[in-house]
């Protein structure tokens, strides 16, 4: 992986073109969401996207992350054959052993559950929805090999632009650590803001999609400007 310090992760790439652009930039990781999305890539064109990492000019290349939503193991099976995916980031409601089960199907591919986060109310209004305290963290040590926080949406799995309750994460960071699980933030990043995130909560690594975008388009200015106040 590229660089050290704070991981990069963009996702959402749909545009073989627009991944070029990206060759020389230091990211840690790129993004592929086969779940219902605006951003979602069939596994032909993730395969091509993929194969695109190798002409990567900054150091070694970015890994491949596939974003699922509660997926079928043939789903799985299927989309591994055809992509070279190093992660497989589960949004949905999987469970600690659907995650195990997933590691074991598919040795050396790393498994990220996301777990959302809100305020206090929307976590009071939550209910039962995972992800909603750092204790959420504990089933799934030694089942998965990283956490990423995203913003609580009852209406969508992540890519809602907003940001959570920041303020909640050096708890989810303390808890992380001691389960000795790496962890992610998402929700709402953009150049303006990620500084301020990882000077105050230095997580392991950051994800960002619709903010480096302009009119629903990756943006290379953007995504430069990200990933230099993220590893500058």
């Amino acid at each position: 992986m590229a660089g050290c310090g704070t991981k990069v992760k963009i996702c959402g790439l749909q545009d073989v073109e627009v991944l070029k652009s990206m060759v020389d930039l230091e990211i840690d990781y790129i993004g592929l969401v086969f779940a219902p999305s605006r951003r979602r890539v069939t596994a032909g064109l993730a395969a091509e996207l993929a194969a695109e990492l190798k002409n990567w000019r900054n150091g070694e290349p970015p890994l491949a992350a596939g974003v699922f939503v509660n997926p079928g193991p043939e789903e799985l099976d299927r989309i591994l054959a055809e992509v070279p995916l190093a992660v497989v980031q589960l949004h949905g409601e999987e469970s600690p052993e659907y995650c195990r089960e997933t590691r074991r199907r598919h040795p050396g591919i790393q498994v990220w559950k996301a777990l959302s986060v809100g305020g206090e109310e929307e976590e009071r209004n939550a209910g039962s929805a995972p992800g909603h305290g750092p204790k959420d963290l504990d089933p799934y040590a030694g089942a998965v090999d990283a956490v990423l926080l995203d913003t609580f949406d009852p209406a969508r799995r992540g890519g809602s632009g907003k940001t959570f309750a920041w303020e909640r994460i050096p708890a989810y960071r303390q808890r992380a650590e001691e389960l000795g699980l790496p962890l992610f933030v998402a929700g709402g990043l953009h150049p303006g803001n990620v500084r301020e995130l990882t000077g105050a909560y230095m997580p392991y690594g950051v994800d960002v999609s619709s903010g480096v975008e302009t009119e629903g388009a990756k943006d290379i200015a953007k995504m430069k400007a990200f990933v230099e106040r993220v590893k500058g």
